[in-house]
């Protein structure tokens, strides 16, 4: 099912939408910066440990950032098709897609934990030829190794209660979580309460705890507290619909792709930083870190969007769905420029927090914030268009080549060709880095414009 083009553009006068998009939108964005600042308080208290240990904690990271993209594919997968049926308010098929999501995350983060466990130094040495920074991350990263499943379980299950549009209890968890993260950060890491002083290591143990906690929680929430949806432990052991498997691999699969591709995409890009010189590298992981906590607005919004429009289009209602897609537009825009703004005129107290680091580490975090302030702007329309908007409205397969294209072709080339050939700056390498941010506006806005991404996916 397609849509024409629009003949005016008309935004929503709608307050029951707005209110709607604002009570979907600030619980996420609380969750967003809760689970963010898990690893901002990791990154502050190992940063007092020397650039070394930054180091090991960064590229570490790079896998366990690899999950979270991979787990960030699955869900909205599961969300796209799971909300649509919510939409025609077919629950059990809802709980069969939920059901199909929570396994194949299960197995991914099983299988990449278990890699990253048995063989660590081999892991980590794709991403840095430093072998004191290796060295340095072998005991962080085996203990990471094992918060993967337990993040899976959490966050398909947060998912889950998103489909339902219930969204606060997991703002409460990350809530939870970070608390239990940043006091055991303080014990194990510099040791107190008898506790030996652990170093990067006990950041791990931190972070392990609190996954624990936070999938805890989330299993007796949906289990024994939910009202809304009524799953049971039952319906996700149950016998898969081949139809609806058939239906998330068809549909799903080309976001789950899109996300394992942009995981690759920043484990590369993470490659090619950490390739550079010991100050760029915890550089990188500061402004990135920044970087992901200020633009939580942006992805709290694309999340958002996805389970408007997504449940909008399974009602069937075409025109409600074009008049959403303008007003979101407007509202990413606004989005944008308050969070480059945002990390632009923050930048001096980002310094001062990690006032520990070298002189020229705090150089170049400085430059590195600007160009990422600058690229904000366009982050928060184009991947919230596409992806909250173009991709819930069923066409998953477009965001996936239009991700493959940019991040192959332009992004990753010229990054390389400038760390390694031209040995440009640092922060010119990480604006090539970060460039398909401004280009992927132009794509974002013709396509979103067109209206032919509208498809009813349920049967």
């Amino acid at each position: 099912m397609t849509a024409a083009q629009p003949k005016n553009f008309k935004i929503s006068h709608d307050r029951a939408f707005y209110k709607s998009f604002a009570l979907l939108t600030l619980p996420i964005i609380a969750q967003n910066i809760i689970t963010h600042a898990v690893t901002l308080a990791d990154n502050i208290m190992v940063s007092g440990l020397g650039e070394v240990a930054l180091d090991g904690v960064y590229v570490t990271n790079l896998v366990t950032m690899f999950v979270t993209q991979l787990i960030a594919g699955i869900s909205p997968a599961m969300i796209i098709l799971a909300t649509q049926y919510w939409g025609k308010k077919d629950v059990k098929s809802m709980k069969n897609v939920i059901s199909i999501g929570m396994r194949i995350s299960l197995i991914g983060a099983a299988v990449i934990g278990a890699a990253l466990l048995i063989f660590p130094q081999a892991i980590l040495g794709l991403f840095t030829d430093d072998a004191a920074v290796v060295s340095a991350a072998v005991g962080y990263a085996r203990i990471i190794a094992c918060t993967y499943v337990f993040y899976a379980v959490s966050n398909i299950l947060i998912a889950a209660m998103r489909c339902a549009e219930v969204v606060r209890i997991g703002m409460v968890v990350s809530a939870a979580a970070l608390a239990v993260n940043v006091s055991l950060n303080w014990v194990f890491i510099y040791g107190h309460f008898g506790v030996p002083a652990m170093g990067a290591p006990g950041a791990a143990i931190s972070t392990l705890i609190s996954r624990i906690i936070e999938a805890s929680i989330m299993v007796f929430y949906v289990f024994f507290r939910d009202k809304k949806l009524r799953i049971r432990i039952s319906e996700l052991l149950c016998r898969v619909e081949r139809v609806l498997l058939r239906d998330f691999v068809r549909y799903g699969f080309p976001v789950i792709l899109g996300s394992a591709t942009w995981g690759i995409n920043l484990l590369v890009q993470g490659a090619i930083i950490g390739h550079l010189d010991v100050n760029s590298i915890s550089a990188y992981s500061i402004a990135g870190t920044v970087f992901s906590i200020l633009t939580v607005a942006a992805y709290g919004s694309a999340t958002a969007s996805s389970i408007v429009i997504a449940k909008t289009v399974g009602g069937g209602d075409i025109e409600k769905v074009k008049t959403y897609a303008r007003t979101l537009q407007l509202i990413f825009l606004c989005v944008g420029i308050f969070t480059g703004a945002l990390i632009f005129f923050t930048r001096p107290l980002v310094l001062m927090i990690y006032g520990s680091m070298e002189a020229k580490t705090l150089e170049y975090a400085n430059q590195f914030l600007i160009v990422l302030a600058a690229m904000s702007v366009g982050t928060s329309y184009q991947m919230a268009t596409l992806t909250g908007i173009v991709r819930a409205g069923g066409a998953t397969s477009f965001v996936l080549i239009n991700d493959l294209i940019f991040v192959w072709c332009i992004v990753i080339p010229s990054a390389a060709l400038a760390a390694f050939v031209f040995n440009a700056p640092s922060w010119v390498v990480v604006l090539c880095l970060k460039c398909d941010q401004i280009l992927k506006c132009a794509v974002a806005v013709v396509e979103v414009n067109r209206f032919t991404w509208i498809k009813k996916l349920t049967r």
